[in-house]
């Protein structure tokens, strides 16, 4: 049965809530299989209930995101798939939930009711482990805490490190000394870096050592204390790394380590340490796990789609 419903909106908002030429009221009908009409200050809203309510709960927070910040499609595409997942989560808070960083972007927004999790997480807790497929935010939402936490002084280095585990290819075969040979390993991690900070500061930080950039295995034998160290592609640490890693944690530190366990190269006698660690730590306090889903990927919608089709063809393969 299709109703129709009215929202009423102040008319000054009305611009930002629609969008260029209303390119943002169209993805909202069709993303939620709705019609709307405006006049003056009220949409009008008809499908059915359920869209229908789903519909003025996005309106309400889109009206409360306009009031504080600009509206992007990114940030409507979130608040839509929100919606739609039922989340019981305030939208506007989650994408007014601001990381203020100094570089070419100026601030970092959690796009979903995980990612602020995830962010509240880093802010309470000392070690935090995001696990979840690619384009969900794990290392770019931890580097952006990393850079918001050393410009307020809270930490006095940034440690980014990464097994050095090769997919397909192997070291030894790459040009260059063991330094060109890590750099590819490392590169996700700069390329972040680079976007929350100053690129010319960053080559600065990174010669006194206050960034550091390192394989894993550099990590043996020290203590990290005053810093805030990003463990990346955890999935692939071996259980004895990932043991190593988490006793490198010293005073004022906080560790992040992110990873998908559906992309583990390891040898397969090797079990991965970010599979294990969770029934190790499960009744250990102060540290929390967020586990991201393929809702949670905020790059080009066809990634979705992709990792969708690759959930489907490994549950035909296992018989599911």
């Amino acid at each position: 049965m299709t109703i129709t419903k009215v929202f009423e909106i102040e008319e000054p908002l009305i611009p930002a809530i629609l969008g260029h030429k209303d390119k943002y009221l169209k993805f909202i009908q069709k993303a939620l299989d709705i019609s709307v009409a405006v006049r003056g200050g009220e949409f009008n809203l008809s499908g059915s209930e359920e869209k229908v309510e789903k519909g003025i709960i996005l309106l309400s927070n889109l009206r409360e995101i306009v009031l504080k910040s600009n509206l992007s499609m990114s940030d409507l595409e979130s608040a839509v798939n929100m919606v739609l997942e039922d989340t019981k989560s305030q939208i506007s808070e989650v994408l007014t939930d601001i990381i203020k960083v100094a570089g070419r972007i100026k601030n970092v927004v959690p796009k979903t009711t995980r990612q602020k999790k995830y962010v509240q997480y880093i802010k309470e807790y000392d070690v935090v482990f995001g696990v979840g497929p690619a384009g969900t935010g794990k290392t770019y939402l931890a580097v952006a805490m990393a850079v918001n936490m050393f410009l307020n002084k809270k930490v006095s280095r940034i440690i980014l490190t990464r097994p050095a585990v090769e997919a397909g290819e192997r070291l030894g075969f790459l040009p260059g000394d063991i330094a060109d040979k890590i750099n590819p390993y490392l590169r996700p991690l700069y390329d972040a870096l680079y976007n929350m900070m100053d690129f010319e500061k960053v080559g600065h930080l990174i010669e006194k050592n206050v960034i550091e950039l390192a394989p894993l295995a550099f990590m043996r034998g020290r203590t990290l204390n005053d810093a805030f160290i990003i463990l990346d592609e955890a999935q692939n640490t071996t259980v004895e790394q990932m043991k190593m890693f988490l006793t490198r944690l010293g005073f004022n530190s906080k560790a992040v380590i992110t990873g998908d366990i559906t992309q583990v190269d390891l040898p397969s006698d090797k079990k991965s340490g970010l599979i294990v660690v969770r029934d190790i730590l499960k009744d250990v306090e102060g540290l929390k796990f967020v586990d991201f889903t393929k809702n949670d990927v905020i790059r080009h919608p066809l990634v979705q789609r992709i990792i969708n089709a690759y959930e489907l063809y490994e549950a035909k393969k296992n018989g599911n």
